[in-house]
């Protein structure tokens, strides 16, 4: 982490007994093909130590596993049997249950924590403080925590009056599963269009053992110019050229995702120099010829297609009127 963005560990509670999801093992029931537990994990990724209070489970990221005492004595406690294993200065603790959260979720809640407070926590969107969405100095959580009567079975909530919080209200982020419907929301929000193909990458990433980086959307980016400049068809296989040249060659996928984007911006200006000639195209060279093309235009294929099926027959602009 950077001196924005500290190092910090993170607690996982993971031992709770699913009763409105009939026992099961919550954390072992998939969303988006994933487990809970793992999608949480990856959350995770920016943790110095990651700290899962629960049975042990098999997890593809290496994890510290504890246990409550006694077990299942509930979240408090859970929480009490992670605090006493984390040595950086700031923790997030999370729940097993919450499908939607990002590394970007510790990376906020960190840079939202003020210099004088205990934590920062987000709230749910009818205001609710959700005490397992949320990062506290590891020092201040400690005290709290040794100066309760007691933490088995006691209630989560009786923690926070011995903080001071700092609050983030309206967070998506908390969305959790505590039932089948539940889960069955999550299921589908996952395959919403806006978000379809950021999971799947994921998905991907993680049963492929790999970590996209920064080079997913670079990757992405390149396979969108090149659908836009040469054919859509072109973009999937495309994308497995730039990683075969990658492993072929040594060179990063980014750079492969460049040269082969700089390619797409030259095809595109042919293409237009061939429809008007005793013009200039108005291209910039590279890659930024195609995004450039592709903000203002506003259409991508579809729109130069139906354009094309309007047109009396004469060259057209980028607007799809007569020139």
């Amino acid at each position: 982490m950077t001196a924005d963005h500290p190092a910090f560990d993170a607690i996982v509670l993971a031992g709770g007994a699913a009763r409105r999801l009939g026992g099961v093992d919550k954390a072992a029931v998939t969303v988006g093909g994933r487990p809970l537990l793992e999608r949480v994990l990856d959350a995770c990724r920016d943790a110095a130590r990651t700290i899962v209070v629960g049975p042990p489970r098999p997890t593809r990221r290496p994890v510290h596993w504890v246990r409550e005492d006694p077990p299942g004595g509930g979240p408090l406690a859970a929480l009490a049997a992670g605090a006493v294993h984390a040595t950086a200065p700031l923790v997030a603790v999370l729940a097993t249950d919450l499908p939607f959260l990002t590394p970007d979720t510790a990376r906020t809640l960190i840079g939202a924590l003020p210099p004088a407070a205990d934590g920062v926590l987000f709230q749910d969107s009818e205001g609710r403080d959700q005490p397992l969405t949320a990062v506290y100095r590891t020092a201040a959580l400690r005290a709290a925590l040794g100066a309760l009567p007691a933490t088995r079975h006691a209630p989560l909530r009786t923690l926070l009056p011995a903080l001071d919080l700092h609050r983030l209200a309206g967070a998506s982020t908390t969305f959790d599963c505590d039932t089948w419907a539940e889960i069955a929301t999550a299921r589908d929000r996952i395959k919403e269009h806006g978000t379809v193909l950021d999971e799947w990458i994921a998905a991907a990433a993680t049963e492929l053992d790999i970590e996209p980086g920064e080079h997913r959307t670079v990757l992405l980016d390149a396979a969108r110019d090149v659908a836009h400049a040469v054919a859509r068809p072109a973009a999937p296989l495309t994308t497995f050229l730039i990683g075969y040249a990658a492993a072929k060659h040594g060179i990063t996928p980014a750079e492969a995702a460049r040269r082969v984007t700089a390619l797409a911006a030259r095809w595109e200006a042919e293409k237009d120099s061939g429809k008007d000639s005793g013009e200039d195209s108005g291209k910039t060279p590279g890659g930024e010829a195609v995004r450039q093309r592709r903000d203002q235009d506003g259409q991508g294929q579809e729109g130069k297609e139906a354009s094309a099926g309007t047109s009396s027959g004469g060259p057209e602009s980028k607007e799809g009127h007569p020139a």
